[in-house]
């Protein structure tokens, strides 16, 4: 006699991972450049912390490829010293790393409440409707890639679309958006309005 419950082990019954594995990629190694900034950003930590230098060295592989594949993950982790494991973590937990090629300008919605409150979604589905694709997607072009955000802290300007995970454009409308589509496609970087916190 058991005071457990009867447990169904068939197959179907059991829980299967969600988990995608990153594009393999070209074989990466940073750029001479690359390489001297790395050297010198992980001096700033003591020998038995190099791998707290992980998130730069993320950055200068999107900087250089445009996203974070395997084969850079497994370069990134010879860098550091640690296991690639380790730097898939980092890469698969903070949403400002692309595992996958992107656009030139990656467009990320905020969704908090401040942004969802004053029509967040409606502006995603207007961004989705005029480049013509999903969430998580790329236009053929390549121009540009539409994601969501979590709480890009300007609340009193919302919605907010940042750009690139740089660059800011606030109070956004659903009616604005064919505009500020080919103004960007047009201006580039420039047709930002910026964001009122960031002072040069």
């Amino acid at each position: 006699m058991s005071f457990h419950a009867k447990m169904d082990y068939a197959p179907a019954q059991f829980h299967r991972s969600a988990r995608k594995l990153a594009d393999v990629g070209d074989a990466f190694v940073y750029t001479p450049e690359n390489q001297a900034t790395f050297d010198r950003l992980v001096t700033h930590y003591p020998p038995e912390r190099r791998k707290s230098a992980i998130l730069y060295a993320l950055y200068l592989v999107q900087d250089q490829q445009g996203y974070i594949s395997r084969s850079s993950m497994r370069y990134v982790a010879t860098q550091i010293g640690c296991t690639p494991a380790e730097v898939e973590d980092v890469v698969t937990y903070y949403v400002m790393f692309f595992q996958k090629p992107v656009g030139t300008y990656v467009l990320q919605v905020c969704r908090t409440l401040s942004c969802a409150v004053n029509g967040a979604e409606r502006v995603t589905e207007a961004l989705a409707r005029e480049l013509g694709i999903g969430l998580g997607e790329t236009d053929a072009s390549g121009t540009f890639t539409l994601l969501e955000f979590e709480c890009l802290g300007a609340c009193d300007r919302a919605p907010v679309v940042m750009v690139n995970n740089d660059h800011w454009h606030e109070r956004i409308t659903p009616e604005g958006v064919p505009a500020f589509v080919q103004d960007l496609r047009v201006r580039g970087l420039a047709a930002l309005t910026g964001c009122h916190h960031k002072v040069e």
